[in-house]
């Protein structure tokens, strides 16, 4: 990495706004040789590891979610809500869908998507879990669901109304599982009297041989014998094939009778034109040197769960795609650009595991420290669970609102955001206004 040493200010594009754009970002600032320019398709910043919670109605979005222009208040940064089509390395130029930047140094921070591995009838029907939008969306449909079956005529309709299949069995998985029998158990038979004798079943299947696969052994003996007392279905070296028609077919042959299949099953990142083909590497993440700067290219770097590096022995096949990971990487850059504009030398990125943390349920939680030597399960790793959760949201307005509605549901088994809304379309609100 070599940086003029002029006084022209040294401008910055991050196209990206998640975990490791954010940190980028927010070190950086503190340099003020550099200007910094913030590209997403959302005009906020999110914290995805509580989407579930915004999907199952125990938090509001703007407890998790805030403005990037509020955010970062300062003539150094800006923001421009845009999507990324494409780059011209040679030019320096970012094109996106509304015009197109120039940069000096350019980072791709862009996260992941869901992937739904080729499968239209499940990347049609399933409900995803990787945006806002998504959580939104579950939310209605589960409730929407609910209020469908409180009128259906038949047993067997209701059950399969009322039938629930997540695909996945990694951290989201489980808890949005997890989040899901506690409703049924704490709530569902007391707003909805009329389906108490309906024998609804709530489903989780994994590929792998275990829950919570990346986890300990005693991590993954815990989330089974959990999620099994909340009266959960856990079908494993399975994988979802089919959905449609309100049936979930899986690898085994068994057909699932559900209306609903929650998509927590594998990522993937975005491809964008510019950027060389030998440079994509698995799960089309970015392939990155040690120092994050991508392959084949100058003055282009890729941080987050978007990148790769596939020279650290200790993770030769790359990082995992972790919070952790997305924040250690963008302060790591952020830490090199001064350096470099210093003309001292840059660090390789090194990532320290803090471990890795689920929550199960509403009294329950497993957390894995020191590469899996050290194991946490009930109300301590709780608290651990919590405190980590609240410590990473982005302001204090969202730690406070999260804080409270975490109490007031941890005190009542309960929540109070069980509203549907549904969102007219121009036309719908034409008609009735009669403009």
């Amino acid at each position: 990495m070599i940086i003029d040493q002029d006084s022209k200010p040294i401008k910055v594009v991050i196209a990206g706004g998640g975990f490791a754009g954010v940190n980028l970002a927010e070190k950086l600032l503190k340099d003020k040789r550099f200007t910094i320019t913030i590209i997403d398709r959302n005009n906020y910043n999110y914290f995805p590891p509580l989407l579930y919670q915004v999907a199952t109605g125990f938090l509001d979005p703007s407890s998790i979610s805030y403005p990037y222009r509020k955010l970062f208040r300062n003539e150094r940064i800006a923001y421009r809500m845009a999507e990324v089509s494409g780059v011209s390395p040679g030019a320096k130029i970012l094109y996106l869908d509304n015009g197109q930047v120039t940069f000096d140094y350019l980072v791709f921070a862009s996260g992941v998507k869901s992937n739904f591995f080729g499968i239209d009838s499940i990347a049609q029907n399933a409900i995803p879990m990787k945006t806002v939008d998504d959580a939104l969306r579950m939310r209605n449909i589960l409730y929407k669901t609910m209020e469908e079956a409180s009128v259906a005529v038949s047993d067997v309709e209701r059950q399969t109304l009322l039938n629930i299949v997540v695909a996945g069995g990694g951290p989201t998985g489980v808890e949005v599982t997890g989040m899901i029998a506690e409703i049924k158990k704490n709530i569902f038979l007391k707003e909805y009297p009329e389906l108490k004798n309906i024998e609804s079943k709530i489903y989780i299947v994994d590929g792998g041989k275990s829950l919570l696969g990346p986890m300990s052994d005693k991590s993954h003996d815990d989330a089974f014998k959990v999620l099994s007392g909340l009266g959960v279905e856990i079908i494993l070296n399975t994988h979802v094939s089919d959905f449609r028609d309100r049936q979930v077919k899986l690898s085994t042959g068994e057909i699932i009778p559900a209306k609903v299949l929650i998509w927590a099953a594998g990522v993937t990142a975005d491809i964008y034109q510019g950027i060389p083909e030998s440079c994509i590497g698995p799960g089309k993440r970015i392939i990155v040197d040690r120092f994050n700067k991508i392959k084949d290219t100058e003055h282009i770097y890729a941080i987050g769960d978007c990148s790769i590096i596939l020279e650290d022995t200790v993770y030769s096949k790359g990082h995992p795609q972790l919070a952790q990971v997305a924040i250690q990487q963008g302060r790591n850059l952020a830490a090199n650009f001064s350096l470099a504009a210093k003309g001292k030398p840059i660090n390789p990125f090194i990532y320290v595991d803090k471990g890795e943390m689920a929550i199960i349920g509403r009294e329950h939680a497993v957390v894995d420290l020191f590469k899996h030597r050290f194991h946490l399960r009930g109300f301590i790793a709780l608290f651990a669970w919590l405190a980590v959760h609240l410590v990473s949201l982005v302001n204090a307005a969202n730690k406070f609102r999260t804080l409270f509605s975490w109490i007031v549901a941890y005190l009542s088994k309960d929540q109070s955001l069980r509203m549907i809304y549904r969102p007219e379309s121009a036309q719908e609100s034409v008609r009735k206004t009669g403009a």
